[in-house]
């Protein structure tokens, strides 16, 4: 039996690739349940496959127990366009479809930045807001930039 492809989606962040996998479903049942890879092979290996304008770089295999986990692919460059594709095996099965390719772009420090950025201004707008909106209670309620002076009974 061939394995896969498994599905991999990826997000960028600084420096480097965040792959979300999940392992290609089974169609072995038992006792009328459906069997996952793990049930039938208790542990899986992935590799990764990282495209780039340089070429494809085969990263180390790793080993898996789960049936969707998380890897990121670090020491990248920012503001880069990598591709990835994930392809799974099993000790005993060396059969595998690897996943399409998936592209991004790293993010890049500026981009970072800009969200700092954009964060703190909308913060900053936020609060103004609110604090023209307590003053604006304030004047309406009389105790603060009275029009009117008090009457002479009250003075």
């Amino acid at each position: 039996a061939t394995l896969g492809p498994p599905e991999a989606h990826i997000s960028s962040c600084l420096n480097c690739i965040n792959v979300s996998i999940t392992l290609p479903t089974s169609h072995f049942r038992k006792n009328g349940k459906l069997l996952t890879l793990i049930d039938i092979y208790k542990e899986l290996y992935y590799d990764i496959t990282l495209k780039t304008v340089d070429g494809e770089h085969r990263r180390s295999r790793e080993k898996t127990t789960q049936e969707k986990f998380n890897t990121v692919i670090e020491e990248l460059y920012p503001n880069r366009n990598y591709c990835v594709s994930v392809m799974v095996t099993a000790s005993l099965n060396k059969h595998s479809i690897p996943s399409a390719w998936k592209c991004i772009t790293t993010d890049s420090v500026a981009q970072q930045d800009y969200h700092a950025v954009l964060v703190a201004v909308t913060g900053a707008i936020c609060f103004s807001l609110m604090l023209a909106g307590a003053l604006k209670c304030l004047h309406a309620g009389g105790y603060i930039l009275q029009k009117k002076s008090l009457p002479l009974s009250l003075v």
